[in-house]
């Protein structure tokens, strides 16, 4: 079977076997129609199964007739399916029944290449039953979670096997039945899409060009997938097929089993491990979500109750209190004085989420992150058993596209061998820095378009402020609603998001470029690669509004009459009276719902309706009876990259609960629903607008676990300096329990009432740098004094101006609350991490006795059939020795 390796821009073609088009025994005659059954899955002798099928079309009936690039493509297919003949697979032809330019090759691969394979790439399979592995019972809530749990009567329990990496000449101590179900469908595709990757069609310029992934992107073929076994909403009419597409869909997809656990290993028998962990990973998470949105929603309640009694939202709202302070203009000559109590429906719902039940929150969800990881990598751990993933033997080869870009021959240091590579050491410094340039000139954009909000919301505030108010006792609807602060705030998070999902999806195509540029040499590599540059650039675009709003904006903007101004032109942002922490959650809430309900678009919407318009494009009223292959190639493709966009979108999701939910105890609520559709969204999109995917092999979530816990260390800091520096909370107890009293306050007893009053600084009208600073909105009357946000002495102060004793009170107050939440979460979080192991006892006993038993297993059938050879030999050599005395004794 060695192949011919032609000269420059020819074919590779099997000597042996010729092409597919010219050997009739593999396939169809003269493609005849096809009149079986619709949901049948193998050849036309209905006995060889179909593991994989491929797409192609047919160039002698395509309207535009290229004969040289036709021909060219012809002959590579011609080359590739030989050489799949080849390698041992059979291949059988159909024409389509609704569009005669389709042919579909059907590949099937004979037992004999299912254990040569299956020995290469070490897939586990069954020794004998094993009896050990046992599902959690649940005792006495047993009558409860039966609601909730999967009916086992409609999908029952798989019978669990102790396994080992197959070998050919150990066969028969595997637990073979039947040769058709020893290998079941997902293995059956794994090994064969193996092989797909890795055949030769084609020898240019000294460089092999192979494998499915590149003829289906180079239009040579237009698909490749493995079949469904029947259809998602009727079981199959061939009672030897379990209908696991239909359980999937009725059990798990369907709307009205919401409310049920999941059928995780259907799951992964039918999609593959890979699939499998990804769901087990997201229901878990949707579980723990349960308990943080539960306190979130007490700690937003306690403030919603508590709002009546916030003291320093009274004072605001006050028309004697409020009502008579004059606040000084946030921006230069167009800006015009204004009154504290327009601020009023504002602070009163600041006081819903800066509030003391927050510190709680945010204290809890330190904790909670935690334990969500702990408990997640135990719920790894079982999985990892149950799955019999444990000790994963996956030599993972090297990319087809890697592969085929290894013209450089060097000597491996250890093995002292030739061996080709793509590129030397300097070859490979210089793709890594060009990488990283355009990483970081795709961050530095972002960076740019976050300037750019900056600049509007300074430029529109400007314009809110000169339309808006009006009134200045703040009676008007509008106004009392719709501040010149809020306006901007919303109308900036809105371009925000929309800035943000543009460049997501031009970055999105761009980051894998630059992969594929870098050329990683295995998939997993590939992946991580792609991971941490996606989530690089995601977090800078989805967070660092966010980060603006919560740690700068009005941290540095001066005082009236000296501001601080941005880019030498703009002044800075000032927060309301209140803070800037009820901004953050206006951009919390916008971003997030926002993401969701986009990402659900995309989701269902768009596969729907492509497969929609598929139907209507295909020949309509013909009573032909579409074959399997046929409905599945008209669903929608998964793509290359699977479940990273999917684990992506969670992952930033969890950024949002975990980093910002000082700001927003109702984050996790959000979450929370969001996850239970999403959940079933991926199962409706998988089962029924999607091909099935190549089923893999996988024990973890991979990279996506370490990018959890440094966001989980990020969070404690992010919601710390939250409390510290964007809400009011330290400034009010320094107030309450120093300044409320002498000998710098004039109450006798612990209160909050004068806050308002004692905490805004004073200005002199007269001391604008501007000599014509005249409002013309409003007239001042008797004022000369005007009110700012800030610690700072007043006019004809020795120090007048400058930050006051208060101030620095709260600077060591602040600083001192970051450290001790720090450390004091940060303590419990190790305590947590160190008391419990990632896992369990149990487990580890579980795994530890089953290597044991499956080692002895091994040893004993090796030892029985050692014995019998001996015996074997022993009874040649004593007639041996017959033979040779029985002469003699005569």
């Amino acid at each position: 079977m060695q192949n011919v390796l032609e000269n420059f821009d020819q074919t590779i073609v099997c000597p042996t076997f010729g092409s597919l088009e010219n050997q009739q025994d593999f396939r169809t005659p003269e493609f005849e129609e096809f009149n079986g059954k619709p949901d049948s899955l193998f050849f036309t002798d209905g006995q060889r199964r179909i593991d994989f099928v491929l797409v192609y079309e047919d160039e002698t009936k395509k309207e535009n007739n290229k004969k040289g690039t036709n021909e060219k493509q012809r002959r590579k297919r011609q080359a590739y399916e030989s050489n799949l003949i080849c390698y041992g697979l059979q291949l059988e032809a159909t024409r389509s029944v609704s569009d005669d330019k389709l042919v579909f090759v059907k590949v099937h691969a004979p037992w004999e290449v299912l254990c040569t394979y299956a020995e290469i790439m070490h897939i586990k399979l069954p020794l004998k039953p094993n009896d050990l592995k046992t599902r959690s019972a649940f005792g006495t809530l047993n009558w409860f979670t039966k609601v909730l749990r999967v009916n086992e009567s409609v999908i029952k329990p798989e019978q669990e096997f102790f396994t080992a990496p197959f070998e050919k000449s150990r066969m028969n101590d595997f637990y073979i039945l039947d040769r058709d179900s020893f290998f079941n469908p997902a293995t059956r595709s794994r090994i064969v899409y193996f092989i797909l990757s890795r055949v030769k069609y084609q020898v240019m310029n000294n460089v092999n060009k192979f494998g499915i992934n590149r003829l289906v992107s180079s239009g040579i073929y237009k698909a490749a997938f493995p079949l469904h076994d029947c259809k998602f909403n009727y079981e199959s009419e061939d009672p030897s097929c379990p209908s696991e597409r239909y359980l999937l869909y009725r059990e798990w997809a369907h709307p009205r089993s919401i409310y049920k656990k999941q059928p995780l290993d259907l799951i992964r028998k039918y999609y593959g491990e890979k699939i499998g962990i990804y769901f087990a990973w997201l229901g878990y998470y949707t579980q723990m979500l349960l308990l943080a949105a539960v306190v979130g929603v007490a700690c937003f309640l306690y403030g919603y109750i508590n709002q009546d009694n916030c003291t320093w939202s009274k004072e605001v709202c006050d028309p004697d209190i409020g009502g008579q302070i004059l606040m000084c203009p946030q921006c230069d000559k167009l800006c015009p004085f204004w009154r504290l109590n327009i601020t009023c429906e504002s602070s009163k719902k600041l006081c819903i989420f800066d509030s003391f039940g927050t510190l709680v929150f945010a204290v809890f969800m330190g904790i909670w992150v935690t334990l969500f990881l702990e408990f997640w990598k135990r719920r790894q751990a079982e999985l990892e058993y149950e799955w019999d993933t444990v000790e994963l033997q996956q030599e993972e080869q090297a990319r087809p596209e890697y592969e085929a870009q290894c013209n450089h021959v060097v000597i491996n240091e250890i093995t002292q061998e030739e061996e080709r590579i793509p590129f030397t050491t300097c070859g490979k410094c210089i793709r890594i820095t060009l990488c990283a340039s355009a990483v970081l000139f795709w961050i530095l954009l972002i960076i740019a378009s976050v300037i750019g909000i900056i600049v509007y919301r300074l430029s529109v505030f400007i314009v809110f402020s000169t339309t808006l108010p009006k009134n200045p006792n703040g009676t008007d609807p509008i106004q009392k609603y719709l501040t010149p602060q809020m306006a901007t705030s919303i109308t900036a998070s809105i371009i925000s998001f929309i800035i943000i999902m543009i460049l997501n999806t031009i970055y999105e195509k761009v980051a894998i470029m630059i992969t594929n540029f870098e050329l990683p040499r295995t998939q997993t590599d590939y992946e991580n690669s792609l991971t941490m540059k996606m989530f690089l650039f995601q977090f800078v675009n989805y967070y660092s509004s966010c980060f603006y709003i919560a740690f700068f904006k009005g941290k540095f903007v001066g005082y009236p009459g000296d501001p601080v101004y941005w880019l030498g032109k703009y002044r800075n942002e000032e927060c309301d009276p209140g803070g800037c922490l009820l901004e953050l959650t206006t951009q919390l809430t916008i971003i997030m719902g926002g993401k969701a309900i986009w990402n659900n678009i995309q989701e269902v919407l768009f596969p729907w309706v492509m497969n929609l318009i598929g139907r209507y494009q295909r020949v309509s009223g013909s009573e032909k009876i579409t074959p399997r292959w046929e409905q599945d190639y008209h669903l929608q493709p998964m793509g290359k990259l699977g479940l990273f966009y999917e684990y992506l979108e969670m992952i930033i999701q969890f950024g949002f609960v975990t980093l910002f939910v000082a700001s927003f105890p109702l984050a996790p609520l959000l979450a929370l629903v969001n996850n239970i559709l999403e959940i079933r969204v991926d199962a409706w999109k998988l089962t029924t607008q999607f091909r099935r995917m190549v089923p893999e092999k996988a024990q973890d979530i991979g990279a996506w676990q370490p990018i959890m816990q440094g966001i989980a260390i990020l969070a404690v800091v992010t919601n710390a300096m939250i409390i510290a520096f964007t809400s009011d909370m330290i400034p009010r107890l320094v107030y309450y329990w120093s300044f409320s009293i002498p000998p710098y306050g004039d109450h006798t007893y612990h209160t909050m009432d004068g806050y308002i009053n004692n905490t805004l600084s004073v200005f002199n009208i007269t001391d604008f740098k501007n000599a014509d600073k005249e409002n013309p909105y409003i007239g001042l009357g008797n004022y000369t004094l005007c009110r700012y946000r800030d610690f700072r002495n007043p006019p004809g102060h020795p120090q007048e101006y400058k930050h006051n004793i208060y101030y620095w009170h709260v600077i060591a107050a602040k600083l001192a609350f970051i450290i001790v939440m720090e450390h004091i979460i940060y303590s419990v979080k190790f305590f947590i991490s160190y008391a419990i192991p990632d896992v369990s006892k149990i487990t580890k006993s579980k795994i530890k006795r089953e290597k044991y038993l499956t080692q002895k297993l091994l040893h004993e059938s090796h030892l029985k059939d050692l014995t019998k050879n001996m015996g074997l030999i022993a009874e040649r050599m004593g007639e041996v020795v017959d033979n040779s005395v029985r002469p003699k004794l005569e």
